[in-house]
């Protein structure tokens, strides 16, 4: 039998990833799309998710792909309702309505998947595996792309719960704390705010070891790269092992050597994985990347810089 899904939110990321994922997971079928703006040929359409719920359309779950800040109105509108829940991430614009979501789910019984794309390739899972254990003493995200080209004149992301260059560099911060053998925690940041905006372009982050022992560990995201788009994590341990991920975590390199080159399926494995959630009844909820996001912001010192101009 295969799950009855929604999506809610035709946007960019949802036609690129999220349709062709679901039409060709045999355990997904595709039944309506909630948007005010677009709609999929020969699919049941509906302007809102109260349309959608008051209509004849048999519905067991529903994949949320709006900006965060509706999110947690929605979701909790479709628990209610006796829907199942996948979130698009960031998951919501703040912690609190993440833990609000994820207190709903349960109380509904309902099954509610927080999703990170970025975590899901053979690369990290190998990451992972040999930093277990081990002590990580030097840690460089470097995370730089064009945001006229990944998100072409989507203004949302500028203004209050947009997150900014957070949208990305939320990525890197989910893969990091995959692999990890131990939490990460922000001592400082600093922010590059455009005139024209209210969230960061640019954004320097400097962690610390929960146990004040001494490491170097930082992070810069930046969404004003032209050209090659850079996505890296460097990673060094107190026992001399070297390891570099690119191509945003699926490539691995260890002490120079590379070990394995992941095929990029990560959506492809997010609705696998949603699949056997629902079959166990069982929801994924992790918060740790958006924790840091919220931390970075609270310990930012800001500086205003030149206003943004779209292509």
């Amino acid at each position: 039998m295969a799950y009855k899904i929604a999506i809610v939110g035709l946007g960019k990321i949802a036609m690129d990833q999220h349709v062709p994922c679901i039409t060709k997971n045999r355990k997904f079928k595709l039944v309506a799309t909630v948007s005010r703006h677009a709609s999929l040929p020969g699919l049941p359409h509906f302007s809102s998710l109260s349309d959608l719920i008051a209509s004849k359309v048999k519905v067991d779950c529903v994949a949320l792909c709006t900006p965060p800040s509706v999110r947690l109105a929605m979701a909790t509108q479709a628990l209610d309702a006796g829907l199942d829940v996948l979130i698009e991430k960031p998951p919501t614009p703040t912690l609190g309505e993440m833990l609000a979501m994820v207190a709903h789910a349960k109380k509904k019984k309902r099954v509610l998947y927080a999703t990170w794309h970025s975590r899901y390739n053979d690369a990290l899972d190998k990451a992972k595996a040999l930093l277990k254990g081990k002590t990580v003493t030097r840690l460089r995200i470097n995370w730089k792309e064009d945001v006229n080209k990944w998100h072409p004149g989507q203004e949302w992301i500028a203004q209050p719960g947009g997150f900014g260059v957070f949208d990305p560099g939320i990525n890197a911060l989910s893969a990091v704390t995959k692999i990890l053998p131990e939490p990460l925690y922000v001592e400082r940041s600093s922010i590059e705010v455009p005139e024209n905006w209210s969230t960061p372009i640019g954004v320097h982050i400097t962690f610390k070891r929960g146990d004040g022992a001494p490491a170097d560990l930082q992070a810069e995201f930046d969404w004003r790269q032209r050209g090659e788009q850079i996505w890296e994590i460097e990673l060094a341990t107190a026992d001399g092992m070297e390891m570099k991920l690119t191509q945003g975590g699926s490539v691995l390199w260890v002490n120079g050597k590379l070990v394995i080159e992941a095929k990029l399926e990560e959506y492809e494995q997010i609705y696998a994985k949603f699949a056997n959630l629902l079959k166990a009844r069982k929801s994924d909820t992790d918060a740790t990347p958006l924790q840091l996001v919220c931390d970075a912001f609270m310990l930012a010192k800001p500086k205003v810089v030149a206003p943004f101009k779209w292509d």
